[in-house]
């Protein structure tokens, strides 16, 4: 299996550059007097769509074939993905075809429709996802474009930790939330190629903690109806996303509930941004783990700010 490496990741930089937001670096005061340390957040909250996912979703859609742009792409996703590739698609005047599970937050409904793309929704179980995704391929042939089992995808997500460790290089720790692990994958790899001493740390909830076990255990566990408040953080890793976690990230950590909403709180009083649940595990990690991280340099991806404002969890 080929895995990402850290030129294929400064190559999807190049290539996306035009198209994507370059983000800011924010840090509160506050913040790092509280948890004892100095805390870097790059904000992915402030990328097209609201989420960091724009940035893979864009370097899938450039590398596409005349034959495959002219088919149209498909995809399968609870809502930053699909609002990524719709937005990508739209661009480039590409046709887009999501699957949605019927219980993504009405914001990210609202986000795919309002980028062009042609909704399907279907039943919340993965199985569910891939079949209504196989179907519609037969009938018209679109590229599946997967969330995160994506080569292209993966070297995408990791340009905002380039980015990040490109505006402050002296880091000890960069935190990235895990779900399917393309965010984890792409930002790992980037931060050992560019200095094998900055540690490579995922955060995931308590609830849904299969690639932490998976981690633990150095065997792909899928993960089981998880149920938890970080929605862009239920599913499982693939295999190739897998592989690149165990090669090159050096822990992963997971987050109890109440911390996640402690800590997007936090964020939303102190350094007045609105991030949403599954961008809040990276603190929260930290908040559960102090003399891990105390006195450090930390980088944290801020994976997006797309919030339900009707389901607040404080």
């Amino acid at each position: 299996m080929d895995l990402p490496s850290f030129s294929d990741i400064q190559e999807a930089h190049k290539r996306i550059k035009p198209f994507i937001h370059r983000t800011p670096v924010l840090s509160s005061r506050q913040l790092n007097r509280l948890f004892d340390c100095q805390m870097f957040f790059k904000c992915e909250n402030f990328q097209k769509v609201g989420a960091f996912k724009f940035r893979g979703a864009t370097n899938a859609i450039q590398l596409l074939t005349a034959d495959q742009k002219k088919r149209g792409v498909i995809t399968h996703s609870s809502g930053n993905h699909a609002a990524a590739l719709s937005l990508a698609a739209a661009i480039s005047g590409i046709k887009a075809y999501i699957v949605m599970p019927e219980t993504a937050p009405v914001v990210k409904k609202n986000a795919v429709e309002g980028y062009g793309a042609k909704i399907t929704f279907c039943k919340p179980t993965l199985e569910a996802r891939e079949e209504t995704c196989r179907i519609i391929m037969e009938r018209n042939g679109s590229t599946l474009i997967h969330p995160y089992d994506n080569f292209n995808i993966i070297c995408g997500q990791g340009t905002a930790a380039l980015e990040l460790l490109d505006e402050k290089p002296d880091i000890d720790i960069v935190i990235a939330p895990i779900g399917g692990g393309g965010l984890m994958s792409g930002t790992s790899t980037c931060v050992k190629g560019i200095n094998n001493k900055i540690k490579a740390i995922g955060a995931e909830p308590l609830n849904a903690d299969d690639a932490f076990r998976s981690f633990k255990s150095g065997k792909l566990i899928p993960s089981v109806n998880p149920l938890t408040i970080a929605d862009g953080l239920l599913t499982s890793l693939s295999q190739l996303t897998f592989s690149v976690i165990m090669k090159n990230t050096d822990d992963i950590f997971t987050a109890k509930e109440e911390s996640i909403i402690d800590s997007m709180l936090l964020v939303w009083e102190r350094m007045k941004i609105i991030i949403e649940p599954s961008s809040a595990i990276v603190l929260a990690v930290i908040k559960e783990n102090p003399g891990y991280f105390r006195e450090k340099k930390i980088g944290l991806i801020i994976s997006g700010g797309n919030v339900d404002f009707r389901k607040l969890p404080f």
